[in-house]
């Protein structure tokens, strides 16, 4: 059994910034990608961030370049969500995932392992 447990979500103003946190743990397993999506009410899951688990290269959606940073200690089975200048547009519920595939991907479908999620408010 593999858990995903995300924290660090919260209400915050436009302007400001959060930074999640999501812990792996359980069996072990082959990790090569995890990564950040977000579901606003109303809205399909969408990409936001992504990690090679050894090595750091990240991609990100446009919308969030220059404003989130993704990051991961492998020595603590963690990957982080730095989110600054938040927008409104930025709330969702943000789920952490894994993906045990070699090369990358943006698609909610090519991730295997998936936490339960954590509330992001921006307000205006």
């Amino acid at each position: 059994q593999v858990q995903l447990v995300e924290s660090g979500g919260g209400l915050v103003q436009a302007g400001g910034s959060l930074r999640l946190s999501c812990v792996v743990s359980g069996r072990f397993l082959t990790m090569y990608y995890m990564g950040w999506f977000r579901q606003a009410p109303g809205k399909e899951r969408e990409f936001v961030a992504a990690i090679r688990w050894s090595g750091s290269s990240t991609q990100y959606r446009d919308s969030v370049k220059g404003r989130f940073t993704i990051s991961r200690d492998t020595a603590k089975n963690s990957v982080y969500l730095q989110m600054n200048s938040l927008n409104p547009d930025d709330t969702a519920v943000y789920y952490c995932a894994v993906r045990r595939a070699v090369f990358p991907s943006d698609a909610a479908n090519g991730y295997d392992y998936w936490g339960q999620g954590t509330m992001v408010t921006v307000s205006s």
